[in-house]
């Protein structure tokens, strides 16, 4: 018995070598949410990466932004979804549902009991026990088209195809065993004639055939547009009977639909799993980890994997082969891409500088997809989905246009994106977030007032202040005339103007310059946005040194980035009405640190600027290790389209962007024994972390390319070229290495 137990732990370690990068990869992380404690706020998104459909099981009700939650018991369909966030929703969505035995229709009645124990979720395949139908589900996707794959009971067995309320059609064709369809459930942000086109086509004759329509089934109709609109088709199958479903849809028309559903070819559904398999792979395979603890490489694929399922493509291929899309700015067909459901807000930061670095070709087709978006609209999207959206401050698309361009990407009209950032700098566009809501206080006093309407003013200010240094960047790239960057070099210090010394932090004031008397830097107050001062204030990506003199000096400046994680996480809590960022940062016990929420993400980075740069490594490890898990609970609040992922695997390897639009990534601590990530380029990035372990989290030297390195930063150029490095760790912090101001990363304020 001991022999047997010691060969099936052999065979356990040879099973461990063979695994492939997706095998690691968990989709059901950050699906233990809810409205009042977020730990990611995902469904397990069944895709190809960055694909235009995904599909996941759904446990909530129609309309319901928390389609699936781990703790549920019953799935009520399987939705095609285009869902970015619950707090976005949904749109674009119907979903498919196998029963058996009597004929039930609405969600709840033909909603199954099931259990995680009979669910496997991977990103290229999904199956599922349906207890109370006898039923197993499986699918498998490609960008536009997806397979199912049902496993009937000896019994009359049906199919749903609900094409949901708030407007919709269905039309079933039996001598075809297809349904055809539209959905137009949206959640805003879309031109008035949107509609989610899509076929289904079954390969086995139907037995029955009837339409719901606005709850009633419609025995003798096969076709009905309605507010709210289902078919069912049912056949009488035998134990064990397979029926395969194809489906697939279009934003452009039911004929391009079936030109979608010609993705899935002649090829088998585990033919489609492999080849969806083989996709994953090569997407996550440009970063190969080596490392004893399986959790953080599982938490590493499976934060790898949410990192490139967003912006989505938003893009077909018509008859002839081209690239084409429909607008949701104007409702249009047109040619060229275009790609959706992102916040700059929360992705400028990580996500986008992440795709420049590992996935730049990507980056260049949404590059061209901002051209496009700016051309039919005169703004790009600071929160598309699909088309503008209210949410949200700041003009972050400036980043990520700026870091794009700077980080040499090509391919793209780049004079057209230097018109939409500076039109976008001295204008708004009514009712949503693009543009810059306040502009006119902003350009006039260097500050948006908080007593002149405008919300979030301190925040907006700020974000202003980092977007107008990313516009006078990418106008220097240009060779743009001094005087017309004269504008954006004044105002990438406007940060100053909402400085408030007497707290060293900032804080709101009135536009006769009169700081706010009742500030409490602790205050979710509607100065700041999802946050308070104490996240807000380290908010200078481009100007930490302008920064630290601002605040008195490094001395000063670190005690104040010291004093973020020492005040109670409690305090503030009452200052307003609680939200779950406040509840999640609270519940981390890491005082005022709230990585939960993206504004402070980058904080810990800047010890690299003030002479302490072990500290940085220190609370880069502890963030790691103590904030992100492989399960369902696995985030510290909303996961945010790939940008809290994101920052996971930059962190991980050893250091992270600070500043887009800048070339320098900023030193933290590695997580990992041994990484390569292999570049477009052909090059290859390989990063060794010597005596790496939990105890051992700070950096005692570093070589780059056998060289020993002391600064504490990275060039994009650096890594470009092909880098070797070469960390060595240490349990006690090296307070001499990177400490000179040589080691200093950059800054507005001391750019030469």
């Amino acid at each position: 018995m001991l022999l047997f137990g010691f060969s099936m732990l052999a065979l356990a370690a040879v099973a461990q070598t063979n695994l492939e990068p997706v095998d690691y990869v968990n989709p059901l992380t950050g699906t233990l949410s809810k409205f009042e404690l977020s730990t990611g706020n995902n469904y397990p998104v069944i895709a190809r990466p960055w694909g235009m459909n995904f599909w996941s099981p759904q446990t909530g009700k129609m309309g319901d932004g928390w389609m699936y939650t781990y703790t549920a018991d019953k799935i009520r369909g399987f939705k095609q979804t285009h869902q970015p966030s619950p707090w976005m929703n949904d749109y674009g969505q119907f979903s498919i549902m196998p029963i058996s035995g009597a004929i039930a229709y609405d969600q709840d009645t033909r909603a199954s009991w099931f259990s995680h124990k009979a669910e496997v979720a991977k990103p290229y395949y999904y199956k599922v026990y349906l207890a109370d139908h006898d039923v197993t589900t499986e699918i498998t996707p490609t960008q536009r088209a997806a397979m199912f794959r049902f496993t009937f009971p000896e019994n009359d067995s049906y199919v749903i195809v609900d094409a949901f309320d708030r407007g919709s059609y269905i039309k079933i064709v039996p001598e075809e065993n297809k349904i055809i369809g539209y959905t137009t459930r949206n959640s805003g942000g879309v031109p008035q004639n949107f509609r989610n086109y899509f076929v289904v086509e079954f390969d086995k004759p139907f037995t029955y055939k009837a339409i719901v329509g606005d709850n009633k089934i419609i025995m003798n109709s096969n076709e009905e547009q309605r507010d709210h609109t289902i078919a069912i088709i049912g056949f009488q199958t035998q134990r064990g009977e397979v029926v395969h479903a194809r489906v697939a849809s279009s934003f452009i028309s039911h004929e391009q639909a079936e030109l979608n559903l010609k993705e899935l070819g002649t090829d088998t559904f585990d033919k489609l799993t492999q080849k969806g398999r083989n996709e994953w792979n090569q997407v996550l395979g440009k970063i190969t980890v080596e490392d004893d603890n399986v959790d953080n490489l599982r938490t590493f694929y499976s934060c790898l994997y949410r990192s490139v399922q967003f912006p989505r493509s938003f893009y077909e291929i018509d008859a002839k082969g081209e690239v084409v899309h429909y607008s949701p700015f104007n409702g249009q067909v047109l040619p060229g891409y275009m790609f959706t459901d992102t916040g700059f807000w929360d992705t400028f930061r990580c996500l986008f500088p992440f795709l420049n670095l590992v996935y730049p070709s990507m980056n260049e087709k949404i590059q061209a997809g901002l051209v496009n978006a700016y051309k039919e609209s005169d703004f790009l999207p600071e929160w598309g989905s699909p088309g503008h959206r209210n949410i949200m401050i700041g003009q972050n698309s400036a980043s990520v246009v700026t870091d794009a361009f700077i980080k040499g990407l090509k391919g793209y009209e780049i004079e057209e994106l230097w018109k939409a950032v500076t039109r976008g700098a001295n204008d708004h566009l009514k009712g949503t977030a693009s543009g810059r809501v306040g502009y006119e206080y902003y350009n006039k006093l260097g500050y948006i007032p908080n007593n002149v309407g405008v919300g979030q003013n301190v925040a907006r200010t700020l974000e202003y202040a980092y977007n107008d240094w990313a516009i006078y960047k990418l106008g220097q790239a240009l060779g743009k005339s001094e005087a017309e960057l004269a504008q954006y070099k004044k105002h990438a210090f406007n940060y100053k103007n909402v400085y408030n010394p007497k707290h060293k932090l900032m804080g709101g004031r009135e536009d006769n310059g009169t700081f706010n008397p009742t500030f409490k830097p602790e205050d979710w107050s509607g100065e700041f946005c999802e946050g308070n001062s104490w996240h807000w204030s380290f908010c200078v990506f481009h100007d930490p040194q302008g920064l630290i003199n601002t605040m008195g000096g490094q001395q000063d400046f670190n005690q104040m980035m010291d004093s973020v994680f020492v005040i109670p996480s409690h305090l503030g809590l009452n200052s307003r009405g609680v939200i779950h960022e406040m509840r999640e940062m609270q519940v981390m016990d890491m005082g005022q640190y709230a990585h939960g929420n993206q504004p402070i993400q980058h904080m810990i980075y800047m010890y690299n600027y003030s002479g302490q740069p072990w500290k940085a490594q220190y609370w880069a490890r502890e963030i790691m290790e103590k904030l992100y898990n492989p399960n369902p609970d696995a985030y510290c609040g909303d996961e945010d389209n790939g940008q809290t992922s994101a920052w996971y695997v930059f962190s991980s390897m050893g250091f992270y962007p600070v500043c887009p639009g800048t070339n320098e990534y900023i030193l933290g601590s590695p997580l990992f024994k041994s990484m390569k990530v292999q570049l477009e380029n052909g090059k290859s990035i390989t990063i060794k972390s010597l005596n790496n372990n939990k105890a051992n989290r700070y950096v005692k030297s570093v070589k780059l390319n056998g060289k020993n390195h002391s600064k504490n930063y990275f060039t994009h150029e650096d890594l470009l070229k092909g880098a070797n490095i070469v960390y060595e760790m240490s349990p006690t912090p090296n307070t001499i290495r990177g400490t000179q101001a040589a080691d200093t990363p950059y800054s507005f304020s001391t750019e030469k």
